[in-house]
């Protein structure tokens, strides 16, 4: 397989995911988010790009539906949640269809369209992602795969990084490393992982990076430090969003 890692809002060409699988990864916090609310029972998750056609399209699932996302990392004004993967429990959730817009995720999977095939990923669910890859990759014939970090106001991200080289180690640790090829940013992506990852307590060393980059000062500023401790826990999640057309 093809490896390729892209910004959605900065370095990605038009037309970059066209034909192959895109994994749109927006760690802190929608990817984790939405792996959460399906994990905990959500029937569906639809993200959407824009406030009000979340809105509307919340009214039209019906009263059911739960409406959640943010802007400026903060829950919308009259939306039932925000995007904490924390509030994103079984008994507010379970067997309820959740409608969801954010800053950066949500647009990122808006940005996919021409792909074959999105998927969801994050730190929490990287096994799980890397072996749908290859399941998709070997039913589908597709060979390109398209990390697409979402990053945060439109620049790259550290844990969006993170979260693709975490993928990308466990892809390559799954088959023989002759069987993928990683363009620059791929590659740079594993190592950035394998670096921070190769300590006794890699989830405290994921934390503190997060705790540098632009998403994790934002999220600190607002008192969300229990967020990214809890977009940390790596392989936590078995659940794979898969985006259905």
């Amino acid at each position: 397989m093809r490896w390729h890692v892209h910004n959605i809002f900065h370095r990605m060409p038009p037309g970059a995911v066209a034909g192959g699988i895109a994994v749109v990864i927006d760690v802190l916090r929608a990817s984790t988010t939405m792996v959460t609310a399906l994990g905990d029972g959500a029937a569906a998750v639809w993200p959407v790009a824009a406030v009000d056609d979340a809105r509307r399209l919340a009214e039209r699932l019906g009263p059911a539906a739960v409406l959640g996302g943010e802007r400026g990392g903060e829950r919308i004004r009259g939306f039932d949640l925000g995007n904490s993967p924390l509030e994103y429990t079984r008994d507010r959730i379970g067997g309820r269809d959740v409608v969801i817009t954010t800053t950066n995720g949500t647009a990122a999977i808006a940005a996919c369209q021409a792909a074959a095939e999105t998927l969801v990923g994050a730190l929490v669910n990287r096994q799980a992602v890397a072996a749908a890859v290859h399941r998709l990759g070997m039913l589908e014939g597709l060979t390109d795969v398209h990390l697409v970090c979402a990053g945060t106001d439109g620049e790259m991200s550290a844990e969006d990084v993170l979260g693709a080289g975490a993928i990308l180690e466990a892809a390559l640790a799954a088959a023989p490393a002759d069987d993928h090829a990683l363009d620059h940013a791929a590659a740079a992506a594993r190592a950035a992982f394998r670096q921070v990852a190769a300590t006794n307590d890699p989830e405290a060393a994921l934390v503190a990076a997060f705790r540098r980059s632009p998403g994790g000062i934002n999220l600190l500023a607002l008192g969300m430090d229990a967020d990214l401790v809890a977009c940390a826990r790596i392989d936590s999640r078995a659940v794979v969003p898969r985006l259905d057309r």
